[in-house]
């Protein structure tokens, strides 16, 4: 069965996020540790956890992808700015476990003309301070389209960070089509290539999750606008080939396509329709 699911609000809790997704015939989803713009996080509420692990469990909706906020740079220039960071990814680690072995994801960060070589060191860093033995969750580098001072353009940046990290059973990367699309790589008619690329350089069990989106952009364009999945550049026929290949079937997928529950119900069900059950 295809894995799918979209980007749901976290504001109401644990128990309406699982609802919502129900609501969609989502069978896994992602949400914002806090808001995405930076700040404190709710605090955890238990009753709202077990309620949600039990809804969950019951729809088999599974595994669950808790995003950082887009202010998080682990690579910023400004100290303070990467102890935010650092303080902000520990604290979601630590509140992950009530809800373990799923799945944290976060853009490596901008390196702001201090050089890619000294962003990886700072990003490598920060995960070697507070990533600990004891944590179930899977913590995932994002791939990203390339735009200004990005570290993770390429397949090699996310590699290095990933040789840097001690504890490196816990690391993954999470795909996203539309940045990958925006960074030259040729996910619509060299997929097979792209995939073979990724393998070489980082290698497919590394690779837990995708972010299936459209981009507004043509090739290469390094600028990262997500579209809808049939209203962008990369054509539909290229995304169903995605959910379909045989290196990426099992993976959850995740749409972070401009689309309010009503939209995202629609493309699940696009998507559901166009997986092939083996």
């Amino acid at each position: 069965m295809l894995k799918i699911g979209c980007h749901l609000s976290s504001s109401k809790g644990y128990e309406e996020m699982a609802k919502m997704a129900i609501e969609i015939d989502a069978n896994t989803f992602q949400f914002f540790t806090r808001n995405p713009r930076g700040g404190n996080a709710k605090a955890i509420d238990l009753s709202d956890v077990a309620r949600f692990l039990s809804l969950t469990k019951k729809h088999s909706i599974a595994p669950i992808l808790a995003h950082a906020p887009y202010t998080l740079n682990a690579c910023s220039a400004d100290p303070k700015l990467r102890d935010f960071a650092k303080r902000t990814m520990e604290d979601d680690l630590q509140r992950m476990e009530y809800t373990p072995g799923n799945l944290y994801n976060f853009h490596p960060g901008s390196h702001v003309k201090q050089g890619v070589e000294t962003g990886i060191a700072y990003i490598s860093q920060m995960l070697n301070e507070i990533l600990k033995q004891e944590y179930h969750t899977t913590v995932l580098l994002e791939t990203m389209a390339g735009k200004g001072s990005e570290i993770g353009r390429n397949f090699e940046e996310l590699r290095e960070i990933l040789d840097r990290v001690q504890l490196s059973n816990q690391m993954g990367v999470c795909l996203d089509t539309c940045h990958v699309w925006d960074g030259g790589y040729d996910i619509v008619h060299h997929l097979d290539e792209v995939l073979t690329e990724f393998d070489r350089v980082i290698g497919l069990g590394r690779l837990k999750a995708i972010h299936l989106n459209n981009s507004q952009n043509d090739l290469g364009a390094h600028k990262d606008r997500h579209a809808r999945l049939v209203e962008g550049k990369i054509p539909l026929e290229a995304l169903v080939r995605i959910v379909n290949h045989p290196a990426l079937r099992h993976l959850p997928f995740y749409l972070e396509t401009p689309n309010e529950l009503p939209g995202y119900k629609e493309e699940i069900l696009l998507m559901r329709r166009a997986y092939k059950e083996i």
